[in-house]
């Protein structure tokens, strides 16, 4: 069996909330897909995209 730690030792602050988790992911996805947006947009503005002339 184990035994939670109490309000005052150490450990017992460390626990997340699940919330703050999906949070965290979620904003974490955000700035992957904004970055990976802007990568592509600057490829584009630089003519990658664009057929050879």
């Amino acid at each position: 069996m184990t035994e939670e730690p109490a309000a005052g030792e150490p450990g017992g602050a460390r626990r997340r909330s699940p919330l703050l988790i999906v949070a965290v992911l979620v904003a974490a996805l955000i700035v992957c897909c904004c970055s990976a947006v802007v990568g592509l947009f600057i490829a584009w503005s630089a003519g990658l995209f664009h057929p050879p002339a």
